[in-house]
């Protein structure tokens, strides 16, 4: 064991943890206000009118492009983690995605940027988070040795900051909006991750040196290959940039088409690699091929919880009578639902796995139940319609109880699946197998914006029934395949 392992073990002055764990607990946290903030507002800022503060986007662009933001977030992932691996290092990583971000939410703060500092500004949290959201995760565990038991209850706490950022940031993002504006709700977003970076800037002594240096550095013999095949892939960007403009296809709707598509491709691109590669065994490709229904039931679940922020936000919005008590509700506070459910069911889904044991349900039949309660999330939806008309304004706690319910599945569906992941992973793939299981939200967000377009009021009933119906099915689907699915994955749980 080395000196920095045993030293990490002795320090338990953060909730019997190392001390650096308080350090990325509390970036991550800030890191999250910051984008959960962002969030909560944007699809608002982007359809509502100028006279209302907003930028007069059509509704159903604003909410593709929403999505679209969604899914390059994820995407952004792999190049970041790829860019610590081989130049930064992932301490470096997070903090220049840090700085990146704060300039992002800073450049959606200037009152009179429109549509051109929306789309500068996304450009830059999506770069932002693709090197801060990976490589953040990739130092907590480098907190700790191998051997260490601690790790899974560091993760766990690492866990809660994460929630506790997205529960609090649309509470407090939204009150200030509606206050105020938009611009000053930005700056709300700018100012956390600043606080963030500043706690992490000057705390990141206690990280230790493992995660401070690129773990696969670029040298001389492989730096003119990485060179020439950037330059490659710039030219050909710049050719079909060049290309659309010529053709007038330079459009909103152009981009939505092309990340759509994008979305799609990277994991069947991940999956064909890795099937057909040399350094996979046998064993390993009956596990990928087990593993491609999980994935695919994975999309589907990330396709309507995703949508928690986009169709969701529009039912808030234009449906929910905001007026409770006395009190009057901000639509962005209904994005707290979601981690505030999660903090609550977490542990109880944790302390019921360990008490059934070998009792409860295998991976597949866990991910059954879990897209199939996310189908029930959206039937429930679609009551209000169906009992008051899709005029009339509806309790807030239609929107309550739905969010409970597609939680109730996430819990089923997203820590088994990274469980699941590490487990079905090809060892010659481990870590691109990881960043696959990301492109799952990537393909769910991409689809998404594609049918976000056809929610109306005029469509609500059955947009709801329809895509909570077909949620379901999928999970009818691979109850019946968990057989199949059992046998190839060769003796995995």
């Amino acid at each position: 064991m080395s000196a920095q392992a045993e030293s990490a073990e002795r320090d338990t002055r953060f909730f019997g943890q190392p001390l650096g764990l308080a350090t990325l607990f509390t970036t991550e946290f800030w890191e999250r206000f910051s984008y959960y903030g962002m969030k909560a507002i944007l699809l608002f800022y982007m359809y509502y009118e100028t006279t209302k503060g907003g930028l007069a986007i059509p509704q159903a662009t604003a909410a593709a492009l929403v999505s679209i933001y969604g899914a390059l977030i994820y995407m952004s992932q792999v190049v970041g983690g790829w860019i610590a691996d081989r130049v930064l290092g992932n301490q470096r990583a997070v903090l220049t995605g840090g700085v990146i971000i704060m300039l992002g939410h800073i450049t959606l703060s200037i009152p009179f940027g429109g549509q051109p500092a929306l789309y500068v500004a996304l450009l830059l949290i999506i770069l932002g988070t693709g090197l801060l959201k990976t490589n953040v995760s990739k130092v907590v565990g480098d907190l700790y040795d191998e051997r260490d038991q601690r790790r899974d209850a560091g993760f766990s706490i690492f866990y809660i900051g994460i929630n506790a950022g997205a529960f609090l940031a649309p509470l407090v993002v939204g009150a200030v909006y509606g206050a105020t504006n938009f611009h000053v709700g930005f700056v709300c977003a700018a100012v956390g991750m600043a606080i963030g970076l500043v706690t992490y800037f000057f705390t990141r002594r206690l990280l230790g040196d493992r995660s401070a240096k690129p773990s696969a550095p670029l040298n001389s013999d492989n730096l003119g290959s990485v060179l020439r095949n950037l330059g490659i892939g710039l030219c050909v960007l710049v050719i079909l940039v060049a290309a659309a403009g010529f053709f007038h296809l330079l459009t909103v709707d152009t981009l939505v088409n092309a990340v759509s598509v994008l979305s799609i491709l990277l994991p069947i691109s991940y999956f064909t690699v890795m099937l057909r590669s040399p350094r996979t065994t046998a064993v390993e490709k009956s596990r990928l091929r087990a593993y491609i229904p999980l994935f695919i039931t994975a999309v589907v679940f990330w396709l309507i919880e995703e949508q928690g922020s986009v169709v969701l936000a529009i039912f808030a919005d234009k449906r929910t009578d905001l007026h409770v008590g006395g009190i009057t509700l901000q639509p962005a506070f209904f994005q707290s639902i979601n981690p505030l459910w999660v903090i609550v069911l977490a542990p109880i889904f944790a302390w019921a796995w360990t008490k059934l044991g070998d009792r409860q349900p295998s991976t597949p039949r866990k991910f059954a139940y879990g897209v199939a309660f996310a189908g029930l999330s959206y039937l429930l939806l679609t009551l209000p319609g169906l009992l008051y008309g899709t005029s009339a304004k509806v309790s807030p706690f239609w929107l309550i109880g739905s969010f409970f319910i597609v939680i109730v599945g996430e819990m089923l569906v997203s820590p088994v699946g990274l469980s699941a992941t590490t487990k079905l992973a090809p060892a010659a793939f481990a870590s691109q197998t990881m960043g696959l299981w990301f492109l799952s939200d990537a393909a769910a967000q991409g689809i998404s914006a594609q049918i976000v377009g056809f929610y109306s009021a005029s469509t609500e009933v059955a947009y709801f029934a329809i895509v909570g119906v077909c949620a379901i099915l999928v999970g009818v689907v691979l109850y019946f395949l968990t057989p199949w699915i059992a046998r190839h994955m060769e003796g995995v749980r």
